[in-house]
Formats: C-alpha cells, structure tokens, sequence
C-alpha cells in the first residue's frame, strides 16, 4: 500500500491541489485584498499572508486526495479477501 507521501507527489494529486489552490486563494485573496490593492496600500506583510492564502487550499485539496485514494486502495484490498 502507498504511502501518504507517496500519493501526495503523484502527477495527479499534485495538478488537482494546484488548480484548488489557485481557485479558491485567488478568490479569497479578492475577498480579503481587494480594496487594499485598488489603493495601493499594500505592506510586505500582506504579501506574505497572499501566499500561504494559497498554501491553504493547496493542502486541505492534497489531503483530502490522498484520504479518498487511501479509501479506495482499502476497499480494493477489503474486496480482494
């Protein structure tokens, strides 16, 4: 059975974690940004905050991926007995 790193690192997990990431954190970066960029008021701080905005999704996506395969590699297995 695979590991969860390992089926983190896969092509697949990794492009659909990616597309979340910059789905959701774009849209939520609009939400809490938006009226500080028109200004011009943002500080390196905020910028900071901008990218773990997508770091979030990113990982709520890649587990939620490796738990629904980890599942199914079980049921596979359970099937299998």
């Amino acid at each position: 059975m695979n590991t969860r790193m390992e089926i983190a690192r896969r092509p697949d997990v990794l492009k659909r974690s990616r597309r979340v990431a910059l789905l959701v954190g774009t849209i939520l970066i609009g939400i809490n940004y938006f009226d500080r960029v028109l200004a011009g008021t943002l500080i390196t701080a905020d910028y900071f905050k901008m990218a773990l905005t997508y770091c979030v999704p990113f990982c709520v996506s890649t587990h939620a991926s490796v738990s629904a395969i980890m599942e199914q590699q079980r049921n596979i297995a359970n099937d299998q007995m």
